[in-house]
Parts: C-alpha cells; structure tokens; sequence
C-alpha cells in the first residue's frame, strides 16, 4: 500500500499463513522501514511505529484488489474477456464464459489475497491492548475498516466463507474451523465500520488512509447489499449532508493521474510506478496490474501505451450512454474514432474485439512503469466515488419506500453533472432509472455484476447466467482439501 506524499522506505517482507496463502509477500513501499515481520509477538507490537507497520502490511494487500474490479467487469454484460486468443488466461476467459471451476487460479488467488489481508488485521487486533500510545483508536478503527473491506469482497464473491475475528490462524486449525452463513459476516462488518465511522477523522493523515467517510459509506453499500434499506438510508445521507465531498465539476479529469484523491474521491487504493513485479507475483507490484491488461495491444500513438486488450467494453455497454452524456467518450475509447481523429494510430486487434476499450484504467504515457511496464501503473483505483454514494442513497430511499423526492434529487445531481436533463420518475420507473445510471455512471470500475446479482438481474442480463448457482463463485478447490473437505462447496459447482 502506497501512502502517498512520504518518501521513508516501508517494509520488505512480511509473513503470513491462511490455508493456501500459507506466505505473501508484502512488497516495498513508502512510509516507514521495517526489515522484517518474521519474529514473534513478544518482540513487536511494542511501539506506534510497530502498530503502524502493521497497519501499512494490511493496507498493502488492497492493492491486489485490481483483480476484483477487473473481473467484476468481465463477469457482468458490461465487458468481454478478450486478451491475446480463447486460451489467454483461462481463468479470466472461463468467467466471461460463465464456466468457471473450483480449480480456477484467478478465484484462487483472489481467495489468498483477501485473506491475506484479514490476517493482517486479525494480526493488530489480537494484539490491541499491548501497548498503548496515543491516536491507537484511530489505528485499530483503520484496521477494521480494512477488515471490513477484504471480508466485503469475499462475501460478494463466494458468500458464505471461514470468519475469524482478532486473532490470528494456526496453521493446522484449518480444519477445525467452518464457513460462516454470510449473515454473521455481514454483522461483523457492520460493528467494525460502525466503530470505523465513529473513531476515524474526517480527513486522513496521508492520501489513501481510511477516513469516517469511507468507514459511512461502507458500511451504507453492506447495508444496501442486504436489503436494508432504512439502516442504509440514514448512514448514506448523513455523509452526503456533511458536504465533505462532492461532485467533481468536470467529469473528464476524473481518471487522470494528476487528479488522484480529489473532492469526489471518498477511498481510492493508492498505485504508484516505481516499483513493479513479475507475472511470477503479481500481487507484488505497486502498480495497477489491470490497467496494462486494460491497454490496447500493441498500440502506437499519441496519450495511451500499450497493453493486453482485456476487459474489452461490448457494444450494448457503449450504447447504454444517453445521447449527449459526456461521460461516454470519458469511460469508454472509440479506438475507430481515435484512429480517425489521430493519423498515426497503430496496434493489433485482440481477442474477441469490439473496437472499444476501458478509458478510465488503461495505461497513459508519460509513467515511469518501472519494473515491468504492462504491470506497474500509477492509475489510483476510486473504489467509493461520491457519485456512488449518491446513487446508492437514491435507491436506498427508493426501494425501502422512504422518499421518491429525496432519491429523485439525488439521482438528477449525478445525471446533471453528466450534462442531462432531470428525471421525473417515481416508483418502479425510479428504482429503473438508478439502476440505468449506476451502469453508465459506474462502468468499467467493477460494480456492474455485484448490482445485477443482488437486485435479481442477473439471469436475464447476462449470457450463460444461471440463477441458483452463479450468484458467487466456487470456493477453491484447494481450500476445501486443506479443510479437511469439511466445507461443503457452494451450489452448482
């Protein structure tokens, strides 16, 4: 995890064990230099600056995330696999597909990474009470924002899955311990953001650590993910009436580099180009690995660098924009109408090509990309944008019957922004309308499938859906096995 704007050299290694994910690297970055974590507790835990590298180690595995937001793409009707051929990264093409298997290596590491960070949080909070300092309140409030977002990317994906709180896992426990009904996973959610909300400051420290909004709107989307819609409502509002954010007024410098962490941006996972990895460890690099997988293959031209053409947009996602929305052309690259305007454009179609390409995270020139360049982008991930609490507090108000009016104005400050005319429905046309600008105003950043499965849209919007089994992934096989094959394996699969 970067945390930007510090120049002091964070940690080398740190090491941790859950089921499969038995050592995960955590690579270098900036803030403070801990040669090793290899050592037990008695000898750490004994300073701020411990508790603080702690910290750091759990934030660094949101930077894996890139293979979530890039597969929450391709699983929904937003986006095609692409990439090089059919047998390019089977994983990722056997999820466009909707064939995906319990031996699928993407599910698998994405399975690793997230509990990877869980264990480092668990990590801080098993030991919690062993030294006190002051601000350890706002430490352990990150912790469990972090916490509660890792274990929120789980249950989104597998549902129901292994819950361990405040300490860490032995390995040889693993089959003594069950998958949680996802009930009990969302509740732990709840409490460790409602505590995030209250002990967090409004304005962070440093770019990129958790503040009280994130912790609200967090805890708003798990709320709004089970239906809750009047405890959503009030957490989703009380952030919106803050005016802490806001819209950012010129929607097309939002994806820009030079315009990271800005008044619209409630959590962005921190990326940086100075220090990259290998397809040997991915979740190594520093840099937003999806963006180079985002690229247009082979291209030569002006703006753009090159990349592998996957998650390449469909025709019904580009089509989904309104006409004279100007967040089209922002979200999603013409490459015909970018080779018509620029006369030395050049590159090599893809896979399953459809012309269009995901503009806000493909890579821009002028980056360092050192390391690898295809995998060492400085593209910031805007994981909670305003514009998404804003439209999740319009279908909050809408579908719990609370106020059309109030979901109605904050639904029309979004289209306005993207230069439309208000909207003026109500009921059932209004919970539409959210959903329609959720598609277009979200594209490309990884929401799409999670809307269409937990609003029941799924089967009839996405080819090879089936409902009653897709609406999560298979738990990796070889997390069962190291079970003891005591879980049983999600429906379907």
């Amino acid at each position: 995890m970067i945390i930007k704007d510090n120049n002091i050299r964070f940690m080398k290694k740190f090491l941790f064990v859950l089921l499969s994910s038995i050592m995960v690297l955590a690579c270098s970055d900036d803030f403070v230099d801990v040669d090793s974590f290899d050592e037990d507790s008695e000898n750490f835990f004994n300073s701020e600056e411990d508790y603080q590298s702690a910290l750091l180690a759990a934030y660094d595995l949101l930077q894996s995330t890139y293979i979530n937001v890039m597969l929450g793409e391709i699983a929904s009707d937003n986006t095609l696999a692409g990439g090089e051929s059919a047998t390019d990264t089977p994983g990722i093409q056997e999820i466009d597909d909707m064939v995906h298997t319990p031996v699928n290596q993407q599910l698998r590491d994405m399975w690793g990474w997230m509990y990877s960070g869980i264990y480092r949080a668990n990590y801080i909070m098993e030991f919690q009470d062993k030294t006190d300092f002051s601000g350890k309140d706002v430490v352990l409030a990150e912790t469990r924002f972090l916490r509660a977002y890792y274990y929120f990317e789980l249950v989104k994906w597998f549902g129901d899955v292994p819950l361990t709180i405040d300490r860490r896992i032995d390995f040889g426990e693993q089959n003594t311990i069950d998958r949680a009904p996802r009930t009990e996973v969302y509740a732990q959610m709840e409490q460790d953001l409602i505590f995030a909300a209250a002990t967090l400051p409004v304005t962070a420290s440093d770019e990129g650590r958790a503040t009280k909004g994130a912790a609200q709107a967090l805890l708003g989307k798990v709320y709004l993910y089970q239906d809750k819609f009047s405890d959503a409502a009030p957490v989703l509002e009380e952030l919106i009436n803050s005016a802490t954010y806001n819209l950012l007024e010129d929607y097309s410098t939002m994806f820009e580099n030079d315009n990271e962490n800005n008044i619209e941006s409630v959590f962005e996972v921190q990326y940086t180009d100075q220090e990259g990895a290998g397809f040997g460890c991915l979740q190594c690099s520093e840099g937003n690995v999806a963006v180079g997988f985002n690229g247009i293959r082979n291209y030569s031209g002006p703006d753009f660098e090159s990349g592998f053409s996957f998650n390449v947009p469909t025709q019904e996602a580009f089509d989904a924009f309104e006409a004279g929305d100007v967040r089209r052309d922002v979200a999603i690259l013409d490459i015909a109408a970018w080779s018509g305007a620029n006369a030395d454009v050049s590159f090599v179609e893809g896979f399953e090509h459809t012309g269009f390409y995901n503009r806000k995270y493909i890579a821009r020139q002028g980056d360092a990309n050192i390391g690898d360049a295809n995998l060492t982008n400085p593209n910031n991930y805007r994981s909670i944008r305003f514009a998404d609490v804003l439209l999740m507090a319009a279908e909050a108000l809408n579908r719990g019957n609370i106020s059309d009016d109030r979901a109605q104005a904050y639904l029309n400050r979004v289209r306005n922004r993207a230069n439309l005319m208000n909207s003026d429905a109500t009921g059932a046309a209004l919970t539409q309308a959210i959903y329609d600008e959720r598609r277009v105003e979200l594209v490309g950043e990884g929401h799409h499938f999670f809307d269409l499965v937990r609003t029941g849209r799924a089967a009839q919007e996405i080819d090879g859906f089936q409902a009653g089994k897709h609406e999560v992934f298979p738990i990796p096989l070889i997390e069962i096995e190291l079970s003891g094959n005591r879980w049983a394996q999600n429906p379907g699969y």
